[in-house]
């Protein structure tokens, strides 16, 4: 972790800096709109397995419209100093309520006591859904993309004058567990990337992956993109098994396949890889010589905390709690990532988001919005922003 690392290529305007969050860790950070001060800023929290360079596309044009833009490589990622990438780490560094003292200790080292708006994507979704759960004095709107965030997680029991009777959309944590223990027994045996990322075993897998680590992050990359032409996604009817097992293979992976071998049958050729605008091999090859040099255990480690019940139970302190801010929720028309969970969708709009403003579905798009169509995606962020948001 301490060799000298290579300057990212990143476009005019755009700088790297660390800078320490005051939560164990030294962050290191992408910035634009770095060069006038008093910009209302707004924070890009990225997923796996991407980086903070994944928001390279649209941070400019967010400068450009006046804001200071930040993204961070997040706790277990990239050129991100601290904590404990390995798996026998203490996962309470890995939990939401962390996570979001790892943006609210940046923002306030860069001397912000508001934020206009976070946006996370993929499971930088959730985490900016909890900032702005918890800490809405702080984080004035909320942007959540491809992943959409159903509330905090329920206690078991309805009242003590009821029946124990719970909502579907209470009882999704439970009820997603005992649909993904039976995916074992269908024929052919299934099971959930997210359990399998929770095992000893995915890390060395992709790291290690046969075909070679841009191989394989070439491979993921496509299939969950709009280029892959097996992407039409549409509500599941239930959270049970054999409704699950109609995800991509993606999602729900066979039940001896690692992540390597399930994406590598759906390899694009060469033309196709020629015809990727979104994802040419330079920028490709930053992706791949990151996760080679750190591994993914690090983000890995954040499924672990989302498979295991005892920090599910931790996050019932916020039971009841909805987001209040200005809210909207971005995704791909191919991405078959808002449908993953049967009714959180749902319930981001109807239940948790007390002001949700918009849905947008880009086309053209899967999972990997702001890099397939960043022109657009910055255009929406920007039209909630000015008319929808509080400045």
């Amino acid at each position: 972790m301490n060799e000298p690392l290579n300057d990212l290529p990143l476009p005019e305007g755009i700088r790297s800096r660390m800078i320490d969050n005051g939560n164990g860790l030294s962050m290191h950070v992408l910035e634009a709109g770095f060069d006038a001060p008093g910009r209302p800023c707004i924070v890009l929290l990225h997923g796996f397995p991407e980086l903070a360079f994944s928001w390279r596309k649209i941070m400019k044009p967010l400068a450009d419209a006046g804001f200071h833009v930040i993204a961070p490589d997040q706790r277990g990622y990239g050129r991100t100093l601290g904590g404990t990438a390995l798996f026998d780490a203490d996962l309470n560094e890995f939990t939401f309520p962390n996570l979001v003292r790892d943006v609210l200790g940046l923002v306030s080292a860069l001397g912000y006591r508001r934020v206009a708006s976070v946006i996370g994507h993929d499971f930088g979704s959730p985490v900016a859904a909890w900032c702005a759960l918890i800490r809405p004095d702080v984080f004035a709107s909320v942007v959540m993309m491809s992943a959409p965030f159903a509330g905090p997680p329920a206690f078991p029991y309805n009242t003590a004058k009821n029946d124990a009777t719970l909502s579907r959309v209470e009882t999704a944590p439970s009820v997603m567990a005992e649909a993904v223990a039976s995916l074992a027994s269908l024929d052919p045996p299934r099971k959930h990337y997210q359990w399998y990322y929770s095992g000893a075993e995915a890390n060395d897998d992709m790291r290690h992956a046969p075909q070679g680590i841009a191989a394989f992050l070439r491979a993921y990359y496509h299939v969950k993109s709009a280029d892959w032409a097996g992407n039409h996604p549409h509500p599941l009817e239930s959270v049970t098994a054999d409704q699950l097992a109609l995800l991509p293979t993606y999602y729900v992976m066979n039940a001896d396949a690692t992540m390597p071998q399930t994406v590598a049958e759906h390899m694009p050729d060469a033309d196709q890889i020629a015809a990727c605008a979104w994802l040419a091999d330079h920028d490709l090859n930053i992706y791949a010589g990151e996760y080679a040099r750190t591994g993914f255990q690090g983000g890995l480690n954040w499924y672990r905390c989302g498979t295991d019940p005892r920090y599910a139970d931790g996050l019932r302190l916020w039971s009841g709690r909805t987001i209040d801010v200005p809210s909207c929720f971005i995704a791909g028309a191919s991405d078959w990532g808002y449908y993953q969970r049967p009714g959180d969708f749902e319930a981001m709009r109807a239940l948790t988001c007390t002001d949700f403003r918009a849905t947008h579905l880009i086309e053209g798009a899967g999972h990997w919005v702001q890099q397939e169509q960043p022109r657009t995606v910055a255009s929406r962020i920007l039209r909630f922003l000015r008319q929808d948001a509080p400045a």
